[in-house]
């Protein structure tokens, strides 16, 4: 799971492991966050050259993992966990060193807390679409599709289906069906060029009642069909997409006008980007 922290209004990327139950951190952000650095990369190359106890052990503080990029693209980082930063912070002579200390127990409690408590996680998750300005009532809808497709999620593992790849090619099926395009096309239509925009992000109310109707519909006839190859699955989530595609073609055949619409979410300075 990746996520993004902020820290003072300073983003830090993350990552959740599941396994050792420990947030992993950018080294590059929390650097940049305590020094407010124009260059973290070469503050760090400083730091180490001057820190021979923390350069000699660089290799067991931080680990390599894959993020999410400025431009969209994932690319394994420097990161690491609360005990690796903390070793990090010492070699940083920064006011806000404790401060971010303190931060780093409340995300790490939270995060606890979450898995304790699913719901917590709904809430915080309310809170954020809030707070970027999204419509009550889109958000209801919003949170009950993350539901639905974690349910779908759920049964595809049950099949044997656990790669990423494969639950795109299924989801893609899914979407074609009920939309007459796959994501990658949808996020094209509505001008989303980076990799980390969420399409159901950027969707009208209609447009995720049909998602969560496909989704919904899919999961179901796979409970009831146990499908033993992923032919069998992508052959059902195909079916379950055009359940809500024919339901999406008589909704738009009574209001006159299509339900897939080219509009998004998208801030005003990033919607100048694209004329």
């Amino acid at each position: 799971m990746n996520n993004i922290k902020l820290f003072q209004d300073k983003r830090i990327r993350s990552v959740w492991n599941e396994e050792e139950e420990q947030w992993y951190f950018s080294v590059v952000d929390v650097v940049e966050a305590l020094t407010d650095s124009n260059d973290p990369k070469q503050y760090i190359k400083k730091m180490r050259s001057r820190d021979e106890g923390l350069n000699s052990n660089w290799g067991t503080i931080c680990t390599p993992l894959e993020m999410i990029a400025n431009d969209g693209k994932r690319r394994k980082v420097q990161t690491a966990n609360v005990k690796g930063l903390l070793r990090i912070i010492q070699s940083i002579p920064s006011p806000k060193a404790e401060p971010f200390k303190l931060w780093l127990s409340q995300v790490g409690y939270e995060r606890l807390q979450e898995i304790e408590n699913p719901e917590l996680a709904q809430e915080r998750m309310k809170e954020l679409y809030e707070q970027k300005g999204y419509p009550k009532d889109w958000i209801d809808k919003r949170l009950r599709g993350i539901a639905i497709r974690q349910n779908l999620t759920d049964e595809w593992k049950k099949r044997g289906i656990t790669e990423k790849h494969d639950f795109a090619i299924l989801t893609a099926e899914i979407s074609k069906a009920t939309f007459g395009m796959t994501p990658s096309e949808y996020k094209e239509y509505k001008g989303l060029t980076k990799k980390n925009q969420n399409l159901r992000d950027h969707m009208n109310d209609l447009e995720l009642i049909f998602t969560m109707l496909g989704e919904r519909v899919t999961t179901e006839i796979s409970e009831k069909e146990e499908p033993e190859t992923f032919g069998e699955s992508k052959n059902i989530a195909r079916r379950g997409g055009t359940v809500a595609g024919k339901a999406r073609e008589a909704t738009e055949k009574e209001l006159g006008r299509s339900v897939v619409s080219n509009k998004n979410y998208l801030s005003v300075a990033e919607k100048k980007k694209l004329k």
